[in-house]
């Protein structure tokens, strides 16, 4: 701060009339480096920081055996470079191509952060790239296959011309946004680029484009800032060494998005889902551990990890005999058919819900309702070699807890988003332990940009539940269903927030969670009233009405689907871009699994919005657990952030 300060002074009195001479510049400065000299006692050996003359030293050529015959100054960018500048394309103003080609015939070292890479931006630079590697300059290039836009001649070339490249080839959103050089100089005079431009002709040439020129001469904190990030992001598995033959196959999958193939898919994990099945291979192989607990977000894919972790066992053993338990027929749908993509098995599996009955009976996907039913001395302990218990927050539940303890597989992996409960003695780890193998928490996954990005906004409804009796750690349903249903003023600030909130209530694709299924029925009529299509459907709704009301929110027939807890869980919408809470949640775990239904990434989705109605609560109830389950704070820790928010 002094240093900036003293700065200041010395660049304002250069300014001054009196010494607009040159010469008289130069003594002020000496004079205040002697000064300098004298109380640091000796901060400048021999006078090395003295001014000897007003020439200005613009480059330092190396001698060899010939001396400096045939060698030629570098071009030097039109910016010095010991000045920041703005580049804008403005007329007059040098373009952002012709910088960084002068760059380049400088730089000692050359990095790339961008989320596009074209072959128009490239081939401007060819040349200069070329002459940088005739001098041994390394470069190092990060880029994504989002959209499919950057193109593999491009990256050809530059792997061609020794560049190292790094691709993200997460095609669901791209968390790389960032469009910035760095051009390191031993000479301590680095400079770095970071603006709106990707690597594309007209971006770096006319294209209304701001891109900040830093130096580490004027400002060395965000220049070493820019190395430190940058080495973050090079060292993390989600950027993967350029293959082009896989980056071919990543684009061409994008650009024929829609098309129809009757070719099996070919499920290949993220880098976070690879770490999650490296983990359980650790725990198995080195610690002798096969009982497993894998806590994942909803929407990082645990089924998807389930399955191929399970086609990684059958795959070593020669053959495994699965049982996959859940409580609700939607997830076992959804599930078989992952596992059928993973084992490229169309007939893979059979149902044991309701009326369907496994035939063979070696890929059971069974509904824990339908086992409750059945007597276990005729099922032999070791009977499966794989056991996955999804959702296994619930496994202290009497159904499922008979079964894990008749039960002795090879593995057992247990699947959950959150294993914690509101009455701690129903601790679920205790089937393994006391431990949790694979972690992925929420506030992690968001991150880390694994799910999609959303928006909370907390709405005063104006209701006293303070009078609604409390039962059993919550409030009592009918008393709050007598609240909300006819409570049009409620309904009015429900409305006049979507309205303020959401673009295009009629674009939307929301799903309102309510306290019971005559609320959400009041619900879907006042909005539907209102002019936003809606409807309510609950457990109770047949499957192939439910089905229909899905297919309509995501063709945007309705805008709103509203139930009770029929969407909490098993249900995999990624189009939801809207969640409105109706009622009052303090289960963590219920909390998350609602927000949940919206974190999934899908084609044109930037982000989603949660719509929170809060009343005026009992003293009973606690906010804090549901906002700690969803950021990792502690309640001190959680009262700073939004006291200071």
């Amino acid at each position: 701060m002094l240093a900036a300060h003293v700065g200041l002074v010395l660049a304002r009195a250069l300014r001054a009339p009196r010494l607009a001479d040159l010469d008289r510049q130069l003594e002020l400065c000496n004079r205040l480096v002697d000064l300098i000299d004298q109380v640091g006692g000796g901060a400048s050996p021999s006078g090395e920081d003295a001014v000897a003359s007003a020439e200005l030293l613009l480059a330092v050529l190396a001698g060899g055996v010939g001396g400096l015959a045939g060698q030629t100054e570098p071009v030097r960018p039109e910016t010095p470079l010991s000045q920041d500048a703005l580049l804008v394309h403005a007329p007059h103003e040098p373009a952002l191509a012709s910088e960084l080609r002068r760059e380049l015939a400088s730089a000692d070292r050359v990095e790339l952060l961008c989320a596009f890479v074209v072959w128009t931006g490239v081939r401007v630079l060819l040349g200069d790239l070329w002459r940088a590697r005739q001098r041994g300059v390394p470069v190092r290039v990060i880029t994504t296959t989002y959209t499919g836009t950057t193109d593999r001649r491009s990256l050809d070339e530059l792997t061609a011309l020794g560049a190292e490249v790094r691709v993200s080839y997460d095609t669901r959103a791209t968390r790389l946004h960032a469009k910035a050089w760095l051009f390191e100089r031993d000479s301590g005079f680095s400079t770095a680029y970071v603006g709106s431009s990707n690597l594309t002709h007209s971006a770096i040439h006319e294209g209304l484009e701001w891109n900040v020129r830093l130096t580490e001469a004027s400002s060395p904190g965000l220049i070493e800032r820019f190395r430190a990030a940058f080495d973050t992001y090079w060292a993390d598995p989600h950027f993967e060494p350029y293959d082009p033959e896989r980056f071919a196959r990543e684009v061409g999958q994008q650009r024929s998005a829609g098309a129809i193939t009757l070719a099996p898919l070919d499920v290949r994990p993220y880098p976070f889902q690879e770490e999650m099945l490296r983990q359980l291979e650790v725990e198995r192989e080195r610690h002798g551990r096969w009982r497993n607990l894998v806590v994942a977000a909803t929407g990082t894919g645990k089924t998807v990890v389930a399955a191929l972790d399970y086609r990684r066992l059958a795959e070593a053993w020669g053959y495994a005999r699965l049982l996959f338990v859940a409580h609700r027929r939607e997830i076992l749908d959804q599930s078989r058919a992952v596992f059928r993509a993973v084992m490229r098995d169309g007939a893979f599996g059979e149902l044991y819900m309701g009326r369907d009955r496994p035939v063979v009976g070696e890929q059971v996907f069974a509904s824990v309702q339908s086992l409750s039913r059945v007597d276990l001395a005729t099922v032999p302990p070791d009977g499966f070699d794989v056991v996955i218990v999804d959702e296994f927050h619930h496994a202290e539940a009497p159904t499922y807890r008979r079964l894990l303890e008749h039960l002795r597989p090879r593995v057992l992996l247990g699947l959950t988003a959150t294993p914690e409960r509101m009455d701690p003695t129903e601790d679920v780890t205790r089937w393994f332990d006391g431990r949790i193998a694979v972690e992925l928490r929420v506030w992690d996954a968001l991150a880390q940009g694994l799910l999609c990005p959303f928006q909370y906004f907390g709405i005063s409804d104006d209701v006293d539940l303070s009078q609604v009796e409390w039962r059993r750690g919550g409030y009592d349903v009918q008393g709050l269903t007598r609240l909300y249903v006819g409570d049009d003023a409620r309904v009015a600030k429900v409305i006049e927030a979507v309205r303020r909130y959401i673009r295009d209530p009629r674009a939307m694709r929301a799903l309102g969670f309510c306290v019971s299924v005559e609320h959400a029925r009041y619900m879907a009529r006042r909005f539907t009233d209102a002019g936003v299509p809606a409807l309510a459907i609950s457990a109770g709704t047949p499957t192939e009405e439910r089905d229909a009301a899905l297919r309509r929110l995501r063709r945007r027939e309705v805008n709103v689907v509203f139930s009770v807890d029929l969407f909490n869980e098993g249900l995999d919408i990624p189009e939801v871009d809207t969640v409105l809470l109706l009622r009052p949640t303090e289960s963590a775990t219920v909390f998350l699994q609602q927000l949940g239904r919206g974190l999934r990434f899908a084609p044109g989705k930037t982000g989603l919005t949660v719509l929170d109605l809060i009343g005026q609560q009992r003293h009973e109830f606690r906010f804090a657990p549901r906002f700690a389950a969803l950021t990792g704070m502690a309640r001190a820790e959680l009262i700073r952030s939004i006291e200071q928010d």
